[in-house]
C-alpha cells in the first residue's frame, strides 16, 4: 500500500501594522532577515514612491484609475484608503507565494480586519511607539515630509492606536533589538500552534496504525 501523503503546511500569514513612525517597516525587514523562508506581500498603492523605493519591491505603484479597475475585477484580498491614498493586497500574492514559510502583510487595521475575516489563521501584530512624544519625533526625523503632513500623520496615529483590540499581539518598539526578538518569537510560537501542526500529527498516527496492521514496514 502506498504511504499516505499529507500536503505541506500552507504559509503562515502574519499581519504587521502600526501607526506611521512606530518602526513597522524596520521590524518587518529585520524579521525577514532573521527567519528564512519569509516573503513580503507587495501591496498596490496610489501614493507616489519615495526616493529609495522601487516599483514591485516595496509596492506596486499604480494610478487611482488602475486601482479601481483592479478593485472592480475582484483582484484584492483587502483594500483601504489611508492618508488620502489607496492601498490593496492582491489575491495573487497568496497563490504566488504558496511555497513560502510565511507571508508578511504590511497593512493598516482596516486591511487586517478584512484579511482576518477571510483567513482566520492569520496572526496580527500591532506595533506601538513607547510614547506619543517619541512617535512625533520619529515622524519629524524622516525629513521626507513637510510639517503639515507630519502633523496629519500624527493625528491619524491616535485613531489607529484605538484599534489595537483587533490584533492578537501588541508589541512596544522602544528598543529595536528587543522588539525584533519579540517579533521573531511570535512568529516561531505561531508556527507551533496545534491547529497548524494537526495535519502532521494525524499523518504520523495514520502511518503508525498502518504499520501495526502490516501495511507499512
Amino acid at each position: 500500500m502506498t504511504k499516505p501523503e499529507t500536503p505541506p503546511m500552507s504559509p503562515l500569514p502574519m499581519i504587521i501594522s502600526s501607526p506611521s513612525g512606530a518602526g513597522k517597516t524596520t521590524l518587518t525587514t529585520r524579521l525577514r532577515q532573521g527567519i528564512e523562508g519569509l516573503v513580503f506581500s507587495v501591496s498596490h498603492t496610489t501614493r507616489a514612491p519615495r526616493k529609495s523605493e522601487q516599483d514591485g519591491r516595496e509596492y506596486h505603484f499604480v494610478s487611482r484609475e488602475r486601482f479601481f479597475e483592479l478593485l472592480e475585477a475582484g483582484e484584492f484580498l483587502e483594500w483601504a484608503e489611508v492618508h488620502g491614498n489607496l492601498y490593496g493586497t492582491s489575491e495573487r500574492e497568496l497563490t504566488a507565494n504558496a511555497g513560502a514559510r510565511g507571508i508578511i502583510f504590511d497593512i493598516d487595521h482596516q486591511g487586517a480586519r478584512q484579511i482576518k475575516s477571510k483567513r482566520p489563521d492569520a496572526v496580527a501584530v500591532f506595533i506601538l511607539p513607547p510614547s506619543m512624544e517619541v512617535l512625533l519625533s520619529r515622524l519629524r526625523g524622516r525629513a521626507s515630509e513637510d510639517e503639515e503632513t507630519v502633523l496629519r500623520r500624527f493625528r491619524v496615529a491616535r485613531e489607529e492606536i484605538a484599534h489595537y483590540g483587533l490584533f492578537d499581539y501588541v508589541l512596544v518598539n522602544e528598543d529595536l533589538d528587543e522588539a525584533t526578538e519579540q517579533l521573531k518569537a511570535i512568529f516561531r510560537a505561531e508556527e507551533c500552534r496545534r491547529t497548524r501542526a494537526a495535519r502532521l500529527a494525524e499523518k504520523l498516527l495514520l502511518q503508525d496504525r498502518l504499520a501495526i496492521e502490516g501495511n507499512l514496514p
